[in-house]
């Protein structure tokens, strides 16, 4: 058991180390506040809504997934579809197995990206594994139900450009609002992190209505 945990270790300092890598030597100016709605942001609810949630979470994360199944839908039920609030989800990954899930949900259409980011925090357990062969078996099984053959997986989590993007978007949520834990969530631009509850979303909602 220690020999494992020294292993996965070793397999996140890996991961943080070319996460500080690529800092280095790709990071390019900041031009936009990542407070701006992008093209290819996944949002849920009208665009126009007063309230903006934008959410940052890592798809290895239990507490992201918590939020995802147990508050999101309530916050769901209650202000999005109600058109009182919409939400951003971006990406954070933590590791390189959530870095990997990021990539496939990108490679996705924009019309069934929530459900599968959905399905990612439903099945973490299936998928986030230590071993990376481990992981793209599993992350392969789960997005092969939604049309994707293996050669398109297999460009999508190969794809440095989209992966540089990805890790550009969480070194730009580092530099704006030192964000460095996940979930985090920024509200009309108020950070708030970790994994709240229901209660605590609805304080911050009523002060903005």
């Amino acid at each position: 058991l220690k020999r494992m945990k020294k292993i996965k270790d070793l397999k996140k300092l890996f991961f943080l180390c070319s996460v500080f890598l690529f800092l280095f030597i790709f990071k390019t100016a900041q031009t936009d506040s990542i407070l701006e709605i992008k093209k290819d942001d996944l949002v849920l609810g009208d665009i126009k809504s007063p309230i903006t949630i934008i959410e940052y979470a890592s798809l290895s994360c239990i507490h992201c997934s918590n939020f995802h199944k147990n508050t999101l839908p309530k916050i769901i039920e209650e202000y999005i579809n109600t058109g009182k609030a919409k939400i951003i989800f971006r990406h954070f990954p933590l590791n390189y197995p959530a870095l990997m899930g990021s990539m496939v949900v990108q490679c996705i259409d924009n019309e069934i990206r929530y459900d599968y980011l959905s399905a990612l925090f439903e099945l973490q357990s299936n998928w986030v594994k230590p071993e990376v062969e481990k992981v793209k078996k599993e992350l392969f099984k789960i997005m092969q139900t939604g049309g994707m053959n293996k050669e398109q997986f297999n460009e999508c989590i190969n794809d440095k450009n989209l992966e540089e993007k990805i890790l550009q978007g969480l070194i730009n949520a580092q530099n704006e609002f030192n964000i460095r834990t996940t979930p985090s969530f920024i509200i009309n631009g108020t950070l708030l992190e970790g994994n709240k509850s229901y209660k605590d979303f609805i304080k911050i909602f009523k002060n903005i209505e």
